[in-house]
């Protein structure tokens, strides 16, 4: 089953304060020539369903990711990342668009994501 990660946990590390962190945005790791698809995907995502060799982490950045497995459907606002195990069915929705960063372990590809026809 998904595990719905609510809040990162905190960090004991200290940072100076002129120090910060940025995330950047999906849409910023896309050049010119790719921008206009990055927009699509970013707008709106259904994905067939999978059953995927890898764990994937998806962070959420905005809106809402919606996350359709065998037991329910999980609800993953901005804010909260979600986690999949191996061999997990699941399917992703982002039904009003969002903004998130998925990180598959081992990596993505067509051979290991084993969609639903």
């Amino acid at each position: 089953m998904p595990r719905l990660i609510a809040s990162p946990p905190s960090s004991k590390r200290r940072q100076p304060a002129e120090a910060h962190r940025r995330i950047c945005r999906p849409r910023e790791y896309a050049d010119a020539w790719n921008q206009r698809r990055a927009n699509e995907v970013a707008s709106r995502l259904e994905e067939p369903g999978q059953r995927p060799d890898f764990e994937e982490i998806t962070v959420v950045l905005s809106g809402i990711v919606r996350v359709e497995h065998e037991g329910g459907v999980l609800e993953v606002p901005a804010g909260q990342a979600v986690i999949t195990a191996p061999g997990e069915w699941v399917r992703y929705d982002t039904p009003d668009g969002a903004e998130y960063i998925a990180i598959c372990l081992p990596a993505f590809s067509p051979a290991n994501v084993h969609r639903d026809s």
